[in-house]
């Protein structure tokens, strides 16, 4: 398959699991209609962004893959006849729980899963408290549309999981994602922040020739503890060609965007621009050391 046409849901809270999974259904469903043959859903998109806080209670939200948003997103991919990138907050064991990307294939079934290595632990983003840090390593799905190279979010910021994706054959880079402002920062420091976040996923297209495609959650989302001021979740979902180039970009409403993408382009642009074969594999040893003291 050269050519597909994608879609990525950009979506605000809605209070309760059943109307937030309402709102994701709607839109794949809309997604479908307009041809999309991959939907990717933001992270955590079955509710709200509940790591402000570190709250024990939050534990009783985490389910089981399989479980019922696999079943429930299952049998949409199935009807639909497409492939749908979830992201869940998994139970694996009493007291043991990630952060997890889960894809459908078109049949209804699970074609694998990545569990987020990278883990933030910053004011806001408390994600340590919940999450325990992958061991599926950097492995494409494969799929009926392509070997998908799913991240999420926080591994956004690292090349080192980009290139080994694109190492291990992935045809893209697909990110779930919920990332904002903190409203108290400034309009310049806002805009800096955002231009970051782009960047950086625009050069792991770049560096790796290959297509990036990144759903961030959007709208504003309290502290529930009152401690912190919320954040504004910045939407900005994109979608980048193989030269870093936008094919789609939203804005900081709820959207649904739909593109298609070449994939074949992929091929041609490795063929000028051939950084894999570039490499000095022989010389990157101290890459594997936190810090050269």
């Amino acid at each position: 398959m050269q050519k597909i046409k994608v879609a990525l849901v950009q979506q605000a809270f809605r209070e309760g699991r059943e109307q937030m999974v309402a709102a994701s259904v709607a839109s794949v469903r809309n997604a479908a209609a307009q041809g999309a043959k991959l939907v990717v859903l933001q992270e955590l998109h079955t509710g709200g962004y509940f790591c402000q806080t570190e709250n024990t209670d939050c534990f009783d939200l985490a389910e089981t893959i399989p479980g019922p948003s696999t079943e429930e997103f299952g049998a949409l991919a199935r009807e639909l006849g497409i492939v749908i990138v979830t992201s869940l907050f998994e139970k694996r064991a009493p007291g043991l729980y990630h952060n997890t990307a889960v894809v459908l294939e078109t049949d209804g079934s699970i074609a694998g899963k990545y569990r987020k290595m990278h883990i933030p632990d910053d004011p806001a983003f408390y994600e340590k408290f919940y999450f325990t840090p992958g061991d599926l390593g950097f492995e494409p799905i494969q799929t009926s549309v392509g070997r998908l190279g799913v991240l999420v979010c926080w591994d956004q910021w690292y090349p080192e999981a980009a290139r080994l994706m694109a190492l291990a054959g992935a045809d893209m880079l697909i990110y779930p994602t919920a990332i904002g402002w903190d409203p108290r920062d400034d309009d310049p420091e806002q805009q800096r922040q955002l231009d970051a976040w782009v960047t950086v996923q625009r050069s792991h297209a770049v560096a790796n020739g290959i297509p990036v495609l990144s759903a961030n959650r959007v709208g504003f989302e309290d502290d529930p503890s009152g401690a912190g001021a919320g954040i504004k979740f910045w939407g900005s979902s994109f979608v980048a060609g193989p030269q870093g180039e936008f094919l789609a970009r939203g804005g900081e409403e709820e959207e649904l965007l739909v593109v298609e993408v070449d994939l074949r382009r992929s091929e041609d642009v490795r063929r000028i621009w051939p950084f894999l074969r570039d490499r000095r594999i022989d010389a990157y040893d101290e890459l594997v050391r936190r810090y050269r003291d």
